[in-house]
């Protein structure tokens, strides 16, 4: 199987109790594609899942951290000043946010076939990677 790039909203929903299905959902993604050694984050996913943990779920920031640490097992891009010029460029050329681009630019440089996510549109290919929507499946 193809690498598989996580947005932020699928990890925000693997820990979030208000959606049970949403959280079932994500949680055997996320095993699965860790089990077959398939699942790519950024160190923009990493952050932006603590900030919404914490601030818009309210999770312990402690419990969010050990969450963090266990996920470092998982391949991580690191955003780059590379990667951020050619996330502008993506954003320009896509009419994407910034931040949307620089998650399919990450995808991209970690050559992911797939971005599971809900901020895009499901089955849009941008650069070589496919968009995924994993609720609307």
């Amino acid at each position: 199987m193809s690498k598989v790039f996580l947005d932020t909203n699928i990890l925000v929903y693997s820990i979030d109790q208000s959606d049970s299905v949403k959280k079932e959902k994500c949680r055997e993604l996320i095993r699965g594609l860790i089990a077959e050694n398939n699942a790519v984050i950024s160190t923009q996913v990493m952050q932006e899942f603590y900030v919404a943990a914490t601030s818009k779920l309210g999770a312990d920031p402690l419990l969010i951290k050990d969450i963090l640490r266990s996920l470092e097992r998982i391949e991580t891009i690191v955003v780059t000043p590379a990667l951020i010029k050619e996330a502008i460029d993506c954003s320009i050329i896509h009419r994407l946010s910034f931040w949307d681009a620089l998650i399919v630019a990450c995808a991209d440089s970690a050559q992911c076939a797939v971005l599971l996510t809900e901020d895009l549109n499901d089955g849009q290919i941008i650069r070589s990677v496919r968009i995924e929507n994993p609720f609307k499946r």
